[in-house]
């Protein structure tokens, strides 16, 4: 998943790739589904929160 961002989006802060990192695998498969409707690394970054707030 790290290295779809990264090729989509540039260089993710470390941050960011721990966040991804540590998710469970099922939230991981909603994100690759997800990440087809992203156009920037805001809408990553937005996506994360809702799913923190969950």
């Amino acid at each position: 998943m790290i290295r779809l961002l990264t090729k989509r989006f540039g260089e993710l802060s470390e941050e960011l790739r721990s966040h991804i990192s540590s998710l469970p695998l099922l939230v991981l498969e909603n994100l690759s589904e997800a990440l087809l409707d992203f156009t920037s690394l805001a809408d990553l970054q937005v996506w994360l929160a809702a799913i923190d707030n969950q």
